[in-house]
């Protein structure tokens, strides 16, 4: 995998959405492998700058998302696209908690 690197201004520019997820009993690996899955198809998105998935490791059940957008917009078309669609109707009956908070810039660039 190629070394990306990103500076404070270019990771505080954008829109970011924290998601945080608990899979069901017996689902955390399901759980994990549609994250797997998503990294590709959504870091090819124009609007997408970053989306990568974390898991805790004291509690494999639990999953946190650091998604980062150009803007707003395209948090939307991200929404819209086939293969978040897909991975959604697979990941929704097999987790037990589906927070998302979006969060803009609090100090300018």
């Amino acid at each position: 995998m190629q070394e990306s690197r990103f500076t404070p201004e270019e990771l505080n520019d954008g829109f970011v959405v924290a998601i945080n997820l608990e899979a069901k009993d017996g689902e955390a690996e399901a759980v994990a492998s549609i994250l797997k899955d998503l990294v590709a198809p959504t870091m090819a998105e124009p609007g997408v700058t970053l989306f990568l998935p974390y898991r805790s490791p004291t509690n494999t059940s639990q999953f946190f998302i650091f998604e980062l957008y150009k803007n707003e917009q395209a948090w939307g078309a991200h929404q819209e696209t086939v293969h978040f669609k897909e991975a959604i109707k697979e990941l929704l009956p097999r987790v037990s908690k589906r927070e998302r908070v979006p969060f803009v810039p609090y100090v300018p660039v």
